[in-house]
């Protein structure tokens, strides 16, 4: 028998304690568990997420020390296994998504529970061009990696995971290297990828937008996964023709 679809909300959060608040709230119009994972917060962002818990609006778990986004997922996928819950929505944590969407995001993966869904930004005039540009690049990178087109944009944090498959994949990247690395190693695994347009926009300062990608390091961490990771794809390539040849 198939096992039972339910869903969570996951929000990694480092120092987001203007947009916390609606980003959950909104979040809990379409589930009943969010999952706040605190990835070592100062005391204003980690009193935001203290006081959602106390109210009970979400399940919050609070990591000693930041460690990068890619850690607090990582540490969210354990304590959504550990509600019960079989699929994660992953949304960012500083109101960018449009999560009006999570209802048609939920649907897809309820339809295709085995499949990872992911979000095909279209963004407005709020976009910095040089994160556009870095996009591009890291798409190019990931068509290399996969050798297709499956994945349409690897950077967007929104994004619905089946979480027995996405925990039995181990990925090195704990920053903002995680989300391209770990969708690259999903389709090596074998998972159908979803990709489903969804808005994005590039929260100001005046209404509580912060961005934690530092663009020397996460950049220079995002550099070298695609160096492993298209290194690792032509070993995969090399393998499989050499398969292919002692079959023959």
């Amino acid at each position: 028998m198939a096992s039972a679809f339910r869903p969570c909300v996951l929000v990694p959060t480092f120092d987001n304690p203007a947009t916390i608040r609606r980003v959950v709230e909104k979040a809990r119009a379409y589930v009943d568990d969010v999952i706040v994972v605190d990835d070592g917060s100062g005391e204003e962002g980690r009193r935001a997420v203290e006081l959602l818990a106390r109210e009970s609006l979400a399940h919050a778990v609070f990591r000693p020390k930041n460690g990068g986004k890619g850690a607090a997922v990582k540490t969210g996928f354990a304590a959504a296994r550990a509600l019960g819950c079989s699929h994660a929505a992953q949304i960012d944590a500083d109101d960018q998504h449009a999560l009006e969407d999570v209802p048609r995001f939920l649907d897809a993966a309820r339809l295709a529970p085995n499949a990872l869904v992911l979000g095909a930004p279209v963004f407005d005039e709020s976009a910095p061009r040089s994160r556009l540009v870095g996009r591009q690049i890291t798409r190019f990178l990931v068509n290399v990696e996969t050798l297709s087109r499956t994945i349409a944009d690897p950077m967007c944090g929104f994004r619905v995971y089946p979480l027995a498959m996405a925990s039995s994949i181990v990925v090195r990247g704990n920053a903002m290297d995680f989300d391209p690395e770990i969708a690259v190693r999903m389709v090596w695994a074998g998972v159908r990828v979803i990709n489903l347009p969804t808005r994005v926009r590039y929260v100001s300062r005046a209404e509580g937008g912060v961005s934690h990608f530092r663009m020397g390091r996460d950049n220079l961490l995002i550099a070298w996964m695609h160096t492993r990771m298209i290194v690792l794809s032509l070993l995969r390539l090399v393998l499989r023709s050499a398969r292919w040849l002692f079959r023959k």
